[in-house]
């Protein structure tokens, strides 16, 4: 979690970074002058509360794209680190090479053996070209179908975290079979005998989001955003122009409660006042006490009637008309 002085603040953030310039500018008056100012502080800081839940409260779609994109939001490996005990990170497709777009192993969630895959997207400039800025390539989704099978073949549950701009669009990607890559995954996962949880962490675009993202229960944390089309690339098909990125955000119905009246996941998970930026401990710990009863709910049912349920859920997606000729 990055320190104060490192944080980045987004525009709409911006009367919680004057308060904190506030705070630090009274620790400096208090170190400097030997005074004490610990009331003044705990009422700004009281106030800096106050703005957090005043500003989350009423984002617009555009916002909360922009949050799910924060700089300082917590990714994959993150959430496996704080949640998880002995992750084992297994690498490669054993067919071309190791996607470092998207990361799995083995770890134990309370206790308990779980194959844990999501996108990582990498935390500064070096990584996240290192990463692919959360853009994985064929080879990426066919270890995460590998890792999926290795856990069927233990038995062990199985855990997305998602959190992609979208799948790698590169020539060299659909030379490699990328659209087949995709849709072999959610083939594969329909019918998973193991239990199945996909949770959207933070950005949730497309196709690149749905090969890793075919469970029983789908998630979405509050300040996310899962849809076929990222706003700025919707803007620039239907107004030739990135500047109706914000009118494309609320067309797009994409943030988790319209999700959710659409029946296209099963929950929102909560984050930490301010969004996950604010505290990464927090999100974790909210994260797995969502999933800890889901995955014992999820356990005790027979492997065949969680297919079936998984196959009818997204079955009944959708809306369409037969007509006989």
């Amino acid at each position: 979690m990055p320190e104060l002085k490192n944080r980045q603040f987004l525009e709409f953030e911006k009367p919680i970074r004057d308060l904190y310039d506030q705070i630090e500018q009274l620790h400096v008056t208090s170190a400097k002058n030997d005074i004490d100012l610990t009331e003044s502080i705990r009422q700004l800081e009281e106030k800096v509360e106050e703005q957090k839940r005043t500003i989350t409260s009423g984002l617009t779609s555009w916002q909360k794209v922009q949050l799910s994109r924060h700089p300082d939001r917590p990714y994959a490996l993150s959430y496996i680190n704080k949640m998880c005990d002995h992750f084992t990170e297994l690498h490669g497709d054993r067919s071309y090479r190791d996607d470092k777009a998207i990361v799995g192993g083995f770890a134990q969630l309370d206790g308990q053996t779980v194959m844990i895959i999501g996108h990582q997207k990498g935390i500064n400039t070096k990584m996240r070209q290192l990463r692919n800025f959360g853009m994985a390539n064929p080879e990426g989704y066919r270890k995460a179908l590998r890792l999926m099978k290795l856990a069927e073949k233990f038995n062990k549950p199985v855990i997305t975290l998602v959190d992609t701009p979208g799948a790698f669009p590169g020539i060299e990607a659909e030379e490699r079979g990328q659209g087949e890559a995709i849709a072999r995954n959610i083939y594969e996962m329909m019918c998973l005998k193991v239990p199945v949880i996909c949770v959207i962490i933070g950005e949730g675009a497309s196709g690149g989001a749905m090969g890793i993202a075919v469970g029983d229960r789908v998630f979405m944390l509050e300040n996310t955003w899962y849809t076929v089309i990222s706003p700025e690339s919707c803007s620039s098909i239907l107004w030739r122009s990135w500047d109706q990125k914000e009118r494309a955000a609320e067309e797009l119905k994409l943030t988790p409660d319209h999700m959710l009246g659409f029946g296209l996941v099963d929950g929102i998970i909560p984050e930490p006042l301010g969004g996950s930026h604010w505290d990464y401990y927090e999100a974790a710990a909210i994260l797995k006490a969502r999933l800890l009863p889901v995955l014992k709910e999820l356990s005790d049912m027979d492997p065949q009637e969680r297919i079936n349920q998984r196959i009818d859920k997204f079955s009944r997606m959708g809306c369409w008309e037969e007509k006989t000729l």
